[in-house]
């Protein structure tokens, strides 16, 4: 009998297309069969905090917290490269340097760079699908946008900040945003996260080989919350040839978000992505 593991991944297209190669049997794992649940980012984060899903997609800044129950996966990863998350106000206005605003979740990356830029600003955390309406109605002066949000929002609106521009101030330039990934509980057999980490690794791979025919798919079966064309765009951002496998400059960024996030005493330890992975030479030791 397959067992039965537990997926957590967002409801935004990115995560959707990355995991639904094996929603719709195209790849599967050798002894057990997905759950996915999707949730917004920041139920993602605070319910991997609680240990409560086998594998769980998270905000990059995140892991710092988990490191000890979960291992960072390699694959099903989003960067930001000259784009990411936005700052936005009503056009116009100026912000005082105690602006209220609106953030997506206390554990998302975003959240952590806004932090460091904003230190005197007035923080209310919402779903980010509310962001844009808090602001509208003028529930805060400001709110950070993500996901596809940052694609459509409304024209009495103006981007204040962009959070790219802040990553490049603060990490010197050069390096992608790290913006989220997956992590994987660390109570599993060491031979079976391997499999499940090469199965999302597939996943990621085919769904991107596939893009065309399963973001067809997706929106026939209105698993998406986008039109075609908006979708197209989002997944040239984040769902592409770099979500597949963290590169060496993938790695190099995360090292500094989490060495931004030490250095302004978010974190208690200074974290190195490399060090947090599943041992892969685990299963040639094995086969020996």
């Amino acid at each position: 009998m397959l067992k039965t593991i537990s997926v957590a991944h967002s409801p935004d297209a990115d995560d959707i297309f990355m995991y639904y190669a094996i929603k719709f049997g195209w790849v599967g794992a050798k002894d057990a069969k997905f759950e996915n649940i999707a949730a917004d980012i920041e139920t993602l984060n605070q319910a991997t905090l609680k240990g409560e899903y086998d594998i769980c997609a998270i905000s990059f800044a995140l892991y710092p917290f988990v490191k000890d129950d979960y291992a960072l996966l390699k694959t099903a990863v989003s960067f930001g490269q000259g784009y990411g998350p936005k700052l936005i106000k009503k056009k116009g206005t100026k912000l005082k340097k105690n602006f209220k605003v609106a953030l997506s979740g206390e554990y998302t990356t975003n959240a952590l760079l806004f932090k460091i830029a904003y230190p005197e600003a007035r923080i209310t955390y919402m779903n980010f699908l509310d962001i844009e309406n808090a602001v509208l109605e003028g529930t805060v002066d400001a709110g950070v946008l993500i996901h596809e949000s940052i694609l459509n929002y409304s024209e009495e609106l103006e981007v204040e900040k962009e959070i790219w521009d802040i990553w490049e101030e603060l990490s010197g330039g050069n390096l992608p945003l790290p913006l989220g990934g997956m992590c994987i509980r660390r109570s599993i057999p060491l031979h079976s996260a391997i499999d499940y980490e090469n199965t999302l690794i597939k996943a990621v791979d085919v769904a991107n080989k596939n893009r065309k025919v399963l973001a067809t798919m997706l929106l026939e079966k209105g698993l998406i919350r986008v039109d075609a064309p908006t979708l197209d765009t989002y997944l040239d951002l984040y769902a592409n040839d770099e979500s597949i496998n963290l590169s060496d400059v993938q790695y190099e960024a995360l090292d500094k978000l989490f060495e931004l996030g030490y250095k302004h005493g978010f974190y208690e330890n200074l974290v190195k992505a490399k060090d947090f992975l599943i041992p892969e030479e685990y299963e040639e030791l094995r086969s020996k």
